[in-house]
């Protein structure tokens, strides 16, 4: 099975720990985007669409962690370096001097990341403010949407920085949050307890998670929602013109670690 550039091709991907998917461009809704996987070996994988070089990461090697962008890939590696590839107009791939990061996510226009320390590091367009991360401290963890980031403190408290006063960066009421995901206009995150919360652009459902229970991690799309449960089967909400949403069958999920 594939998508329209390819993204869709990993049906001989093997030893497979984690994936990323890049994304179409926001404002443009155009195609060509690119899937990443992350090997047990600490190598990687890419297909989908190649233009910029987002899947040009044969050399890459020791890494912990992949994330995908708009036209673009970020490695972590196991001394905490940080590796890019794909397009570099934005400046979002300008991360060659970031060291002892942890975690990494892409936004369409931006990358982010925080430290072993809980500080955090961004690079990337900035006309939002969505890199304006300097003060963020104890930081736990990290995700980047269209034009915001967001964050969660040790305490559980969420951090946003970006398009305010977009209802995506809504979330200082939240408590007791341990993971975060960012979409195009959307944030989600999970608590200790399992359940799920969201804010912003409801337009398409892909904030209708408030009955979602026993959940441990959460992800979003563009304009979609998914939730890993504990026993390993995976929840979704939101756009699925596409069919990113059926994943009703899928069992035996595991999170990234």
């Amino acid at each position: 099975m594939g998508g329209t550039s390819s993204e869709l091709d990993i049906g001989r991907w093997v030893n497979i720990v984690a994936v990323a998917a890049g994304n179409v461009h926001t404002a443009t809704n155009t195609g060509r985007s690119h899937t990443v996987g992350l090997r047990s070996d600490g190598t990687a994988v890419a297909t989908g669409w190649k233009g910029d070089g987002q899947c040009g990461l044969d050399t890459w090697k020791d890494l912990v962690a992949v994330a995908a962008g708009w036209r673009r890939t970020l490695g972590l590696r196991a001394d905490g370096r940080v590796l890019a590839t794909g397009r570099e107009s934005e400046g979002a791939c300008a991360v060659d001097g970031w060291s002892e990061v942890i975690a990494i996510s892409c936004g369409d226009w931006h990358s982010v990341g925080f430290r072993a320390d809980g500080t955090a590091v961004a690079a990337g367009v900035n006309r939002r403010g969505q890199c304006d991360l300097d003060t963020w401290r104890d930081v736990t963890d990290i995700a980047a949407g269209y034009l915001h980031t967001v964050g969660v403190r040790s305490d559980g408290r969420v951090l946003a920085a970006g398009a305010r006063p977009s209802p995506a960066c809504a979330v200082d009421d939240w408590q007791d949050v341990t993971a975060v995901a960012a979409g195009r206009y959307h944030t989600v995150g999970v608590t200790a307890s399992g359940q799920v919360v969201a804010t912003g652009d409801n337009g398409l459902g892909q904030c209708d998670v408030g009955g979602w229970r026993d959940v441990i991690a959460v992800a979003a799309g563009s304009t979609h929602t998914l939730g890993l449960r504990a026993d390993g089967t995976v929840l979704s909400a939101g756009n699925n013109a596409d069919h990113q949403c059926e994943v009703h069958a899928w069992t035996g999920i595991q999170a990234a670690t």
